[in-house]
This record gives structure tokens, sequence and C-alpha cells, in this order.
């Protein structure tokens, strides 16, 4: 059993893992902080993403919506710094990241990336006054750990 309990360990493991594992893992993160945007095609980007063998050409339509609502909350945050905007932002990042192409996906880990993100989405959320009990990055190892051990399960049987 598989049990990661600090960040070199978090980071080791999903650099360890296939672009579809990344891809799925990145998407778990962006699910946990969902209630921090309002975009609806986050939600979309991310069933498409955890659908079994996702379909190309769905997951192209997922990375035109990911960039799509990176620059449309990019947009929104500006001078003066609605914490609760730049949230919504860091999270369309970390989506865009778990529909990234697989050339990006395995040179900048893609669930690496999406955990970034999602953790700067949190701080910009706490900023705001948001009450963020659990530490983001706890919470992402507890569903690396859990997400791995579903893995290895599967492969044992």
């Amino acid at each position: 059993m598989i049990q990661i309990e600090n960040n070199t360990e978090f980071k080791k493991a999903l650099e360890s893992m296939e672009c579809e594992q990344q891809r799925k893992l990145a998407a778990r993160f962006v699910e946990s902080v969902l209630f921090l945007t309002k975009d609806e095609r986050i939600p979309k980007i991310i069933r498409a993403v955890l659908t079994d063998n996702p379909d190309p050409a769905e997951l192209e339509t997922a990375r035109k919506m990911a960039q799509a609502s990176i620059v449309d909350s990019h947009c929104r945050c500006g001078s003066d710094c609605d914490w609760r905007e730049q949230a919504a932002y860091f999270v369309a990042r970390a989506a865009a990241a778990a529909v990234a192409p697989e050339n990006k996906c395995m040179l900048k880990s893609s669930a690496w990336e999406a955990a970034v993100n999602t953790r700067m989405a949190c701080t910009c959320a706490s900023i705001d006054g948001e009450d963020i009990t659990e530490r983001e990055c706890e919470k992402q190892q507890q569903i690396a750990t859990e997400f791995l051990n579903a893995l290895q399960q599967e492969n044992n049987q």
C-alpha cells in the first residue's frame, strides 16, 4: 500500500505516472476545488477527462474550453484584484493542465501543474476570506495516495 506523506514523495509519484493517469489525477485535484469557480465549462472538462477511454476529439474540445476559461477569468481578475476571480483563474489553469496534450503532459507533469494551480486557487480564496480549513497540500497527497492505491489494486487483479 502506497502512502504519500510529503511534497517530495508527492512530486516523485506524479512524475512516475503515465500521461493518462496524470490527467485523471489532475482532474480529481480540480474536482476538489470546483466550488472556487462558477465557470460551467470546468465540470465539463473534468467529465471529459474522467471518462473511460476519452475520445481525442472530446479532449481537444475540452482543451479549447479550458483555454477560453483561462482567458475569460484572467480578463476579469484585472487590476482591482478580485481574489475570488483570481482563484477561478487558477482553477481554469488546473483544468487546462488536466487536458494538456501528451507532449506537454509528460514534459511538465500535468498532475503537478494542476496541483500547483489548485493550491494557488485556494490561497487566493483564503485571501478573499474563504474558510478553507483543510490544507490543500495534504488533501492532494491523500487524493494521490487513494488514486495510486486504486491503480495498484487494479493491476493486481
